[in-house]
C-alpha cells in the first residue's frame, strides 16, 4: 500500500473529532526533528548505499571508469537467502489437554489468518523490509487499524533514541496526503496554515526527473506510549490535528513491531548497514577493475616498418594511440632507425608481454579481494552456486553450514518481525472481527447455542412421545459459536491458552524437505508398530503412548499440519484404553455350553412339538363332534318341520332352532381361533430357544483363574468337573 493509499484509508476511516482539549504541535515535530537528526549520518550513508546497489544514470553512462558490480551480486543472493516465501501461520493449543473449544478457536483462527496473509499481500511488504535490511540495516513494518500490513520507507520513520527497543517511548509515520484527503480526515484543522508541496525525487532535488506529481502535505502520526494517546502533527500547524487514544489494542501498544535490525551501535538503536564493513574491500576492487580495463586497451599486437619521414617517437606514440584491432603496422621513415637494414630487422613489435604479466597479477589480486569479501559477507561459494567437481560432499556440506550459520542471524530477524507482525494481526482478528465472520472467512460451521437448545428440546420432546430421538453428539465434544468468541475476544485469557508461530520463511530445500517427510513417517510408523501391540496388552499405558506419539510428530514442520488429526487419534486411543475390555470366553466351556443349549432346545421343540399337535388333534375332534351335532340337530329339525308340515301339534318354535344353529357355528369359528393361537405358542417357543442360544455369556472364575459357573440370559449355571479336574458339563 503506497503513502496515497495509506492516507485515503485514513481519511474514509476517520471521523469528525469531539472537541478536545487543545494540544501544541511543537513538542512533538521538535521531538521528531531530533530524532531525524540521531540518525542523520546513518540516512545519509544509507542514501549513499541505495545508489550503490542500483543507479540507472551511472550504470548508463559508458565515460565513467569500469566498475566490478560485486555488491549488486551479493545482495542477489543475500536477498532471497533471508526471506523468500510469505509466512504460514501456525495457531495451536499452548497446552494439548486445553480442550475442544481451544482447539476450534486456534484452527477458527489459524485459517482466518492465512487468508489474511494472501488478500493482504503480506509477502510483498515484507520484502521490502527484507531490501531495506539487507541494504540500509533496518526494515519497518506497520500495521493499519483494519489490520493492513504496510512498509514504511526509511526516510518516513521515526522514533525516540533509546538503548533498546523496551525503552522506546514514541514511534513515528509520515503519510503524504493531498488538500482532499487532509480536509475529510482533520475537518476542524486549517489547511491555509499547511504546507502542501512536491516531494523530492529519488536524488533529494539535484536534477532527478523521477518525483511524484501534486502537492502534498506531510503529516505525522505520533503513537505515544507514555501519553497513550495517538496525536497527528505537521510543519504549519501550531496545534495538534487530532488526538485520540490507540486505535488498536495490542501488546507492546505500538502497531509496529521492533524493526528488523542489522548491526547496532553498541548501546543505540542506530543501524550500521553491513556494506560499511566491506567497503574499502569494494573501493579496491573497482579501482583494480579500471586498471585491468586501461591495461586491456593497450594489450594489442603493434609493430613497426620502414616508411616515411616520420620520427621513431611519433610512430611509437601513433601504436600506443591506436584502437583498430585490425591496423597492427606502423610506418617508420627511417630503416636505419630500426637498428638494422637486413630482412628480418624490418618489423619490429612492440613489447606486450610485460602489459599481461601485469594484468594477471592484477586479476589475481582482485580475486583475492573478492574473496575477502565472501569472508567478511560470509557468502560460500555453494551460495552462490560456485563448486569444484574434485570437492566431497562433506566438504560442500560444511561449506554451506558455514555460509549460512554467517546469515542465521538476517533469517531469524525476518522470521521475527513476520511473527510479530501476525501475531498482532491475530489480535486486530480476535477483538475486532465478530466470530460469526472470522467462521465465515475460516470455512467453519458452529452450532449457536440457542441452536443447541433446540436440539436438547426437541430430543426431550420426542422422548416424552414416545418416539425415537434424534441422534446427539456428546456435549462435551460440541463446541459452541459464542464459546470460540469469548475465548478469541479475551484478551487476559487468549495469550494463556493460544500459541501463534509462522512456518519457515526461506526456501526449503527440496531434497531436505522430501527427506524430512521421509524421516517422520518413518519415525511414526516404527513407532505406531511397537506402541499398538504395547497398548493392546496393557491399556493403562495407551494415554502415555498418544502423548509420546504428540511429543515425536511436533519436531517435524508435517508433524504441526497434521496436528489436529493427530489430536484425535490419541483421544481415540485413550477412549479405547478407558472401556474395560471383554474377557474371552474358555473354548471347552463355551463347547459344553453349546452342547447342553442344543440338547435343551431339541427337548422343548419337542415337547412344544407334542403339545401343539395335541392341541391341533384336540381341536379337530371337538369341530367333527360339533360337526355331528350339528347334523344331527339339522335333521331333527328337518324332522320336526316334515312333521309340522304333516299336521305337527302347536308350540313348536323354530327361532330357537335357528340360534340354536348359530351357536353351533359359533364353536367352530371358535375351534379354528383355538388352533391358530396353538401355532402362535408353537411359534414363540422356537423364537425363546433362539434367543437363548444366541444371548450373550458371561464366564466366572475363581481366585486361581478356574471357570466355575456360566451365566446366560441371567441364569447361572455350575460347571461340573471330573476326577481329574476336567470340564464334564454345565449344570
Amino acid at each position: 500500500m503506497s503513502d496515497d493509499d495509506t492516507a485515503e484509508h485514513e481519511a474514509a476511516e476517520g471521523e469528525a473529532p469531539e472537541k478536545r482539549e487543545v494540544r501544541l504541535a511543537k513538542p512533538y515535530l521538535d521531538q521528531i526533528k531530533e530524532a531525524q537528526r540521531a540518525f542523520a549520518e546513518w540516512d545519509a550513508r544509507a542514501v549513499s548505499i541505495e545508489k550503490k546497489y542500483a543507479n540507472l544514470k551511472v550504470l548508463a553512462d559508458t565515460s565513467s571508469d569500469r566498475e566490478f558490480q560485486i555488491f549488486w551480486a551479493n545482495m542477489e543472493v543475500l536477498r532471497p537467502t533471508i526471506y523468500s516465501r510469505p509466512p504460514r501461520p501456525v495457531v495451536d493449543q499452548r497446552h494439548s489437554d486445553s480442550g475442544p473449544i481451544a482447539r476450534t478457536a486456534a484452527e477458527m483462527l489459524q485459517r482466518a489468518l492465512a487468508y489474511d496473509v494472501e488478500a493482504d499481500d503480506l509477502h510483498e511488504t515484507l520484502r521490502q523490509v527484507r531490501d531495506d535490511l539487507v541494504l540500509a540495516g533496518r526494515g519497518v513494518p506497520w500495521v493499519l487499524d483494519n489490520g493492513q500490513c504496510i512498509h514504511v520507507d526509511r526516510c518516513d520513520f521515526a522514533h525516540e533514541p533509546a538503548r533498546k527497543w523496551s525503552e522506546v517511548g514514541w514511534v513515528a509515520r509520515r503519510a503524504y496526503m493531498d488538500r482532499r484527503a487532509f480536509e475529510e480526515r482533520f475537518p476542524d484543522a486549517d489547511p491555509r496554515k499547511v504546507k502542501f508541496e512536491a516531494r523530492k525525487g529519488a536524488d533529494d532535488g539535484n536534477g532527478a526527473d523521477y518525483r511524484p506529481t501534486g502537492k502534498k502535505a506531510q503529516v505525522w502520526e505520533v503513537w505515544s506510549r507514555t501519553e497513550g494517546a495517538v496525536v497527528w502533527v505537521t510543519d504549519g500547524h501550531d496545534v495538534v490535528l487530532d488526538a485520540q487514544g490507540p486505535l488498536i489494542n495490542v501488546k507492546g501498544f505500538f502497531p509496529c513491531p521492533r524493526p528488523a535490525y542489522a548491526t547496532l551501535e553498541p548501546q543505540t538503536l542506530r543501524p550500521v548497514p553491513d556494506y560499511a564493513y566491506y567497503r574499502d574491500q569494494i573501493d579496491e576492487i573497482n579501482e583494480l577493475t579500471a586498471r585491468i580495463a586501461s591495461l586491456s586497451e593497450s594489450l594489442r599486437l603493434k609493430g613497426f616498418y620502414a616508411g616515411g619521414v616520420s620520427e621513431v617517437g611519433e610512430a611509437i606514440e601513433a601504436a600506443m594511440k591506436s584502437t583498430d584491432n585490425k591496423a597492427i603496422l606502423v610506418p617508420v621513415s627511417s630503416l636505419s632507425a630500426l637498428g638494422g637494414g637486413s630482412l628480418k630487422d624490418s618489423i619490429i613489435w612492440l613489447p606486450v608481454r610485460e602489459v599481461a604479466e601485469v594484468i594477471t597479477a592484477l586479476v589475481q589480486l582482485r580475486q583475492q579481494m573478492i574473496q575477502d569479501v565472501y569472508e567478511i559477507t560470509g557468502l560460500s561459494d555453494i551460495m552462490r552456486g560456485s563448486t569444484v567437481a574434485s570437492e566431497t560432499a562433506t566438504a560442500q556440506n560444511l561449506k554451506a553450514q558455514y555460509g549460512s550459520v554467517r546469515v542465521r542471524e538476517r533469517q531469524a530477524e525476518m522470521v521475527r518481525v513476520a511473527h510479530d507482525v501476525i501475531c498482532i494481526k491475530a489480535e486486530i482478528l480476535a477483538e475486532t472481527v465478530p466470530v460469526e465472520e472470522l467462521a465465515l472467512i475460516a470455512g467453519m460451521q458452529l452450532p449457536t447455542s440457542q441452536d443447541m437448545q433446540a436440539q436438547m428440546l426437541q430430543a426431550r420432546q420426542a422422548a416424552a412421545q414416545g418416539q425415537p430421538a434424534p441422534e446427539m453428539p456428546d456435549p462435551a465434544d460440541v463446541v459452541a459459536m459464542e464459546q470460540v468468541g469469548e475465548l478469541l475476544a479475551s484478551q487476559k485469557i487468549r495469550p494463556f491458552v493460544l500459541d501463534i508461530e509462522t512456518d519457515s520463511t526461506i526456501a526449503p530445500n527440496e531434497a531436505e524437505e522430501k527427506a524430512s517427510r521421509i524421516e517422520f513417517v518413518t519415525a511414526v510408523g516404527q513407532f505406531m508398530t511397537q506402541a499398538l501391540p504395547m497398548a493392546s496388552q496393557l491399556p493403562e499405558a495407551a494415554p502415555f503412548l498418544g502423548e509420546m506419539l504428540k511429543f515425536t510428530a511436533a519436531g517435524f514442520r508435517a508433524g504441526r499440519q497434521l496436528g489436529g488429526a493427530i489430536d484425535d487419534l490419541v483421544e481415540q486411543i485413550k477412549a479405547k484404553a478407558a472401556t474395560p475390555p471383554q474377557q474371552q470366553p474358555d473354548p471347552a466351556v463355551l463347547k459344553v455350553e453349546a452342547d447342553k443349549e442344543a440338547k435343551q432346545a431339541e427337548l422343548q421343540l419337542a415337547a412344544q412339538r407334542t403339545s401343539g399337535e395335541m392341541q391341533v388333534r384336540q381341536a379337530e375332534l371337538t369341530l367333527k363332534s360339533r360337526e355331528l351335532d350339528i347334523k344331527e340337530r339339522e335333521g331333527q329339525a328337518k324332522a320336526d318341520a316334515d312333521m309340522a308340515a304333516q299336521g305337527l301339534p302347536p308350540g313348536y318354535n323354530f327361532a330357537a332352532h335357528q340360534q340354536e344353529m348359530a351357536a353351533l357355528a359359533a364353536g367352530v369359528t371358535q375351534g379354528q381361533q383355538q388352533m391358530a393361537q396353538a401355532l402362535q405358542v408353537i411359534g414363540a417357543g422356537l423364537a425363546q430357544v433362539m434367543q437363548t442360544m444366541r444371548a450373550p455369556k458371561v464366564i466366572h472364575r475363581d481366585e486361581a483363574g478356574n471357570v466355575v459357573a456360566v451365566e446366560a440370559a441371567g441364569v447361572v449355571q455350575p460347571v461340573q468337573r471330573t476326577t481329574d479336574g476336567r470340564i464334564a458339563g454345565i449344570g
